[in-house]
């Protein structure tokens, strides 16, 4: 039986060991039909360093020996193209790179040099051994040893160089995340050796007889390559185009077979089906689209299907968490390149937003320097780039993004909690939450659960001025019951009655002897509403909760919990109604 390659990005390894491969060697044509710079943005942790390996494999001198080996029963083995295997491949990964402020540049420097060094005596029989003549074995500049590098390859008859730059914002992300806007610019801007290493990267591919003649960029967003190369004029992203958007990640389809395959080899519980996983994966690693021309193509993040299979594998069930700490770690990295001013000014209104609304309109953004990543327009497209937003749709010509899934809605539903402790607008014990949701789960006891909030809100006063609206009522209450335990909380539940507000879905996954689940329907009053106005909102509530709660998909996942229904009236930021149907 194949064995699964969480965590692997050996693409040698991977197939030599005869591990599960997803196919994805398809897109080699479709690769050389493009310009032969080409730049590719995708959220971390979703399979561009594989997806780099395999080309360093397929288009290495290297490896030309084995190619039927690794490639014999793969795609691009059976319809190889003229390329394969005619390249001296020389790849950068910058997540060796430390991110450290003080030895960031010696860091770099030995890095890249290193790799440069190790390039030419992989290849020392192809360049010749002129090629130490022309570049100093001892050099510690990288700008200096690519130049060197550069003028030898483009002036001698050896093969061309295909570079792959894998991760190649990784550090310059951490320096801006971690020391902020004038450190990351005093080491992306001026003369600086980053800067200039690019700068050389470009020549590099400048003018006949180029010394690269193909060039692969990976990252999680354009915003150093606009700060380092001034746009990068000469490299195409195919970031959103529509035949590369499931270029990275896992389709349905491939999702299905994976799981097909292993439930063939005896490898999963008799009880299970591959149906029935995949409904259980979907909401939680699922519907990721990046381009507008392919709304009906949603990508699994691979990383985290490839966990939850792994976990299925090892044990027989989901895991405990569905989140994978790695994951976990990698978003908390992102936190605070989406830091929120500390006003709670309209960036955060934007996280608000989305968390009540379930979505945002955008257009997106291909290309701004740091210093203006706070822009609305930017911030949101940073939130796509992250994969914090996902393509969902579009609205008179304007793409939707929203949120993709539980996993993403989850790490913003922190990242608003925390913007509210930073501006010291609202804090609470989850821990003391926690335990009124659990006997909300168990003891049918809801009514301490919204009371808790309420008090709250009558004791924090600052937040009351960002309580303006149903919506920011309704993202508040969302934002703290997500990160409680024993429910799924689904805003906006589309059904075919409508939408509920929210519905509190009983996680029986993990917690299958939870006895109750709920719809909760929130209205708002302006603080001068009339009691006519109030009533008028809880028969409102009442018709629409009495419709929601034959909603199939209700009736499916609640299992055998008792479904309460529950009406919260606001005026101004006062609860003025909580009740039970």
């Amino acid at each position: 039986m194949k064995a699964l390659p969480y965590g692997l990005s050996d693409f040698p390894r991977i197939m030599r060991k005869n591990y599960y491969y997803v196919d994805k060697t398809r897109f080699v044509e479709m690769i050389e039909r493009q310009p032969s710079y080409l730049f590719l943005i995708r959220p971390r942790r979703f399979g561009k360093s594989l997806f780099l390996a395999m080309l360093e494999t397929y288009y290495s001198i290297d490896y030309a020996d084995c190619f039927e080996e690794i490639f014999g029963e793969l795609y691009i083995g059976k319809h190889p193209t003229e390329e394969h295997n005619k390249y001296l491949v020389l790849r950068f990964n910058f997540s060796e790179v430390s991110s450290k402020l003080e030895s960031v540049e010696r860091s770099f420097c030995e890095y890249c040099c290193m790799v440069m060094k190790n390039f030419i005596l992989k290849y020392e029989h192809l360049l010749g051994s002129g090629v130490w003549e022309i570049v100093n074995p001892d050099e510690t500049n990288p700008e200096q040893m690519l130049a060197a590098l550069k003028e030898y390859v483009s002036r001698t008859n050896c093969p061309r160089i295909y570079l792959l730059i894998d991760e190649y914002d990784n550090f310059t992300n951490t320096i801006l995340s971690s020391y902020g806007q004038e450190c990351y610019r005093e080491k992306t801007h001026g003369d600086g050796l980053i800067r200039g290493f690019f700068n050389n990267v470009k020549a590099s591919t400048s003018n006949a007889g180029a010394a690269v003649e193909r060039l692969f960029i990976t990252g999680v967003s354009p915003i150093t390559m606009d700060d380092v190369t001034s746009g990068f004029n000469i490299g195409t992203n195919i970031s959103m185009l529509p035949q590369f958007n499931n270029i990275i990640g896992f389709s349905e389809g491939e999702v299905r077979e994976m799981i097909t395959y292993y439930k063939d080899e005896g490898a999963l519980p008799e009880d299970v089906t591959v149906d029935g996983l995949v409904e259980i994966m979907k909401p939680w690693y699922d519907n990721y689209c990046f381009s507008e021309d392919r709304l009906e193509e949603r990508m699994f993040n691979s990383d985290m299907a490839l966990y939850f299979l792994n976990s299925y594998l090892q044990l027989g069930k989901a895991p405990k968490m569905m989140v994978d700490n790695n994951i976990r770690t990698d978003y908390n990295k992102l936190r605070h390149l989406v830091q929120i001013d500390k006003t709670f000014g309209v960036n955060a209104s934007v996280i608000q937003q989305v968390i009540a609304d379930g979505s945002v309109t955008a257009n997106i953004v291909t290309a701004f320097p740091a210093e203006n990543m706070t822009d609305t327009e930017n911030f949101k497209s940073l939130l796509f780039y992250f994969g914090m937003l996902s393509i969902q749709g579009i609205y008179r010509g304007t793409p939707v993004l929203g949120i993709p899934n539980l996993t993403v809605r989850e790490q913003l539903y922190t990242y608003l909690t925390e913007a509210y402790s930073r501006a010291s607008l609202f804090d609470i014990d989850i821990s003391s939450l926690s335990s009124l949701v659990m006997g909300m789960a168990y003891d049918g006891q809801w009514e301490p659960v919204f009371r808790f909030f309420a008090h709250e809100l009558e004791r924090q006063s600052a937040i009351r001025e960002f309580i303006d609206g149903e919506a920011h009522i309704k993202g508040f209450l969302l934002a703290y019951l997500g990160l409680t335990q024993g429910y799924i909380i689904l805003p906006e539940h589309e059904s075919s009655k409508g939408y509920a507000d929210f519905y509190m879905m009983p996680d029986l996954l993990h917690q299958p002897d939870i006895l109750y689940s709920y719809i909760v329907e929130v209205k708002y009053a302006r603080r001068d509403a009339s009691n006519a106005d109030i009533a008028l909102l809880k028969r409102n509530a009442t018709e629409q909760l009495r419709r929601y709660a034959t909603d199939e998909k209700v009736l499916r996942t609640k299992g055998r919990t008792k479904l309460e229904l529950i009406t919260l009236v606001f005026k101004g930021w006062e609860l003025v109604v909580l009740e039970k149907l």
